[in-house]
């Protein structure tokens, strides 16, 4: 299977949704990890409380309007 090529990530060049899961990343102390190696070194337990924690802030904006 082909995965995609390692790219410098532009944290600067992001989309909300990008950005809101990198900063849940770093609340959670995996970012650095992230950064050095990828998504794909992430448990699936970990991605997992990423996207609740994303779905959860999501829904807190939306309350908030």
């Amino acid at each position: 299977m082909a995965g995609k090529k390692n790219k410098p990530i532009k944290l600067d060049e992001l989309t909300p949704d990008e950005k809101l899961k990198y900063e849940i990343a770093e609340e959670l102390g995996l970012l650095d990890r992230v950064m050095a190696d990828g998504w794909r070194s992430l448990s699936s337990k970990e991605t997992g409380r990423i996207g609740g924690l994303m779905t959860k802030k999501r829904k807190e904006q939306k309350d908030a309007c």
